[in-house]
């Protein structure tokens, strides 16, 4: 974990310029390419202090960057995970210029974008846009008051209007703001939920995505839906029509990519967007005039983070063709012609962006090298921006390359994984074994360090336990993405059946089948969904697990879909509910937990660990249970990931027995 963790990678106005966050032990700062083409540092921050930074937006002249800084930017409510003793403080917004300097606080909210012709700058706070000079010669004023949640705001490529998305909690609407006679036009408003609002070349239409509200949380497996639709609509006068709609039956229930936005539109009045019409999330073009979709990409693999270049000439996007559990990046013309891999190596490569003068870059690792910012050289290689900020420390020579294996679920179904092995050569009888389950559930570990931070420090810990003898499963279990929307979208998943314990328990077959594997040394940990998925497993199977950790699991499903917002409203839903939690065969749970928390978690609420904690005492099950004061579901201090780890650490040692070193 000593290596610097590359995030929000962000394309500039001109040439190869490029910038992007490294997170080093905790210390968040701003790299960018000067003119010379060499990376360098612009912020000067220097404490593991819990503040985070994304939402990097470079000045049209590329010589300033905003960004959004904060102790927790998951959402509107402040966090304290400085520990101050003056309270929370909420996300910020801040300038820097490019050559570095100081940085100067702009005011409390995120998302900045500066205007086309760069003298204001705009960020939202709640329910309102806020509006400030560039150059920041006087205090900003609220130029929206919205009823709703403001997200998403963007400039028209003239700078005369805004667009925005307003939540209105069982809908959502797509504004226009005109700046000349400060007047808001509602696209089409409808009662749907409208999002992803993209403005045409020309800045007079608008753009978005509609689909239809329905009662269903999040959690809960959706594999059809009243179709969604794609609608334009008259920038100025807000009248809209539907462009083109979904069919029924696989792909009606819309699916985003990774990428924030998901709905493109090309310099040749094309719509470029997701869809699962064939079971597999693929992109398609729609004409702006209507007529038949035409598919962009094809075949049995998901697309994850798309781009579109400034001059809309360029797509860009990574996806999991040929490699499963890989992603790399393609880029084609999006008005014609065929997707073309940017580089054919064994590394994964996401979060792809094209440059003002079409360089590629992204982020690039592989199983034993962590992620780094590369381009795309005329060689047609990857080339690292900055690899001086790798430690010669760094045990990339120590790291074992983990293997794809599938096996078979208890109910029949076919689950994917990948195994990490020691490197004793075999020289061992047996080993033990650690299971690993991801949150989310929507997420896929890869064959390597993960794109998306909490999972690359969670596949390092992989690695580091594999250095000490343990053989690693991580289980890419039904309810993650990578393998199709049936593999998502599972039958009776979650509080609906919680089918996924076929899985857990056709992982605990598969090792205990495997004859380097001390089948009496099973171990199991994850986080969030993870952390379900640990607290299942020690309440059906404590027979075959010797011992748990388990981090920000939740424990009952139907006090946890109160306390989120969206309870259950039937007796027998409830019912089904509290069968497919860990709590429904608590007294057949015997093997030891080790429970850690964070206690300002909003995405699965302490109160969980707090019943789970209940019910270990009253059935003397043994446990220990570490608290993180003022921390969050993503854990913002790396001190608390190192805590959480070397506590993870201990437990397994504790409890799995003498291990060899290797």
């Amino acid at each position: 974990m000593q290596a610097p963790y590359p995030s929000d990678l962000t394309v500039g106005p001109a040439g190869k310029s490029v910038a992007w966050v490294f997170d080093t032990k905790g210390v968040r700062n701003i790299w960018a390419l000067d003119s010379t083409g060499k990376a360098r540092q612009i912020t000067a921050f220097t404490q593991d202090d819990g503040f985070d930074i994304d939402g990097l937006a470079w000045s049209p002249d590329g010589k300033q960057i905003a960004f959004t800084r904060g102790e927790s930017l998951e959402d509107e409510r402040p966090a304290n995970v400085n520990n101050s003793p003056e309270g929370a403080s909420g996300r910020e917004v801040w300038v820097i210029s490019i050559d570095g300097g100081t940085a100067r606080k702009v005011g409390a909210g995120h998302s900045a974008s500066f205007s086309p012709d760069g003298s204001r700058l705009i960020y939202i706070d709640k329910q309102r846009i806020w509006v400030v000079a560039a150059a920041g010669e006087a205090a900003a004023q609220p130029l929206i008051v919205d009823q709703g949640n403001i997200s998403a705001v963007s400039w028209s490529p003239d700078g005369k209007r805004l667009a925005f998305g307003s939540n209105r909690g069982s809908h959502a609407l797509i504004g226009v703001y005109e700046l000349g006679a400060k007047k808001i036009a509602w696209m089409s408003p409808s009662l749907d939920r409208d999002t992803s609002a993209v403005f045409s070349p020309s800045g007079t239409q608008v753009a978005f995505i509609r689909v239809v509200s329905e009662k269903n949380p999040e959690i809960v497996s959706q594999r059809t839906a009243q179709p969604w639709s794609i609608w334009i609509a008259d920038a100025s006068s807000g009248e809209g029509r539907r462009v083109w709609i979904a069919d029924n039956g696989p792909g009606s229930a819309f699916h985003p990519t990774l990428s924030p936005k998901n709905l493109l539109w090309t310099l040749h009045d094309q719509l470029i967007f997701p869809w699962e019409k064939t079971g597999w999330l693929q992109l398609y073009a729609a004409p702006v005039r209507g007529g038949p979709v035409r598919a962009v990409t094809s075949g049995n693999f998901e697309v994850a983070h798309l781009v579109l270049s400034a001059d809309r000439r360029r797509l860009a996007f990574s996806s999991g063709q040929d490699d499963s559990d890989r992603l790399h990046v393609w880029s084609l013309d999006p008005d014609a012609g065929k997707p073309a891999r940017a580089a054919g190596d064994r590394s994964i490569e996401d979060y792809p962006q094209v440059g003002a003068d079409g360089t590629i870059f992204a982020l690039r690792c592989d199983a034993a090298k962590p992620l780094q910012p590369v381009m795309l050289d005329g060689g047609g290689q990857w080339r690292p921006l900055a690899p001086e900020v790798i430690p010669a420390t760094f045990p990339a020579s120590k790291l074992v390359a983990p293997e794809i294996v599938t096996f078979k679920a208890k109910d029949g179904q076919l689950v994917h994984g990948q195994i990490f092995l020691p490197r004793d050569g075999g020289a061992l009888p047996s080993h033990p074994a650690i299971m690993f389950y991801h949150g989310g559930p929507q997420r896929q570990m890869l064959l390597g360090f993960h794109p998306m931070g909490a999972y690359n420090w969670m596949y390092a810990l992989n690695q580091y336990f594999v250095s000490e003898g343990y053989i690693v499963l991580s289980v890419n279990y039904r309810g993650g993405i990578g393998y199709g929307l049936d593999y998502r979208e599972a039958k009776d998943f979650g509080p609906n059946g919680g089918s996924e314990l076929n899985d857990l328990l056709g992982a605990v077959t598969y090792l205990q089948g495997r004859k380097d594997v001390d089948s009496h040394r099973l171990g199991i940990w994850g986080a969030s969904y993870g952390g379900l998925m640990t607290a299942l497993g020690l309440a059906r199977a404590s027979d075959a697990i010797a011992a748990g950790v388990d981090y920000a699991g939740l424990y009952n499903w139907a006090t946890f879909l109160a306390d989120v917002g969206a309870p259950i409203d039937n007796a027998e839903a409830t019912a089904r509910a509290v069968q497919s939690s860990p709590i429904a065969t608590i007294n057949q749970w015997r093997s030891p937990v080790l429970l850690v928390q964070a206690d300002d978690d909003r995405n699965v609420p302490s109160q969980q660990a707090s019943e789970l904690l209940e019910d270990l005492n009253s059935h003397h099950i043994e446990h220990d249970v570490i608290l993180i004061p003022n921390e969050i579901h993503d854990l913002a201090h790396y001190s608390s990931w190192i805590a959480l780890f070397d506590a993870a650490d201990k437990y397994f040692e504790r409890h799995l027995g003498e291990r060899r070193t290797h």
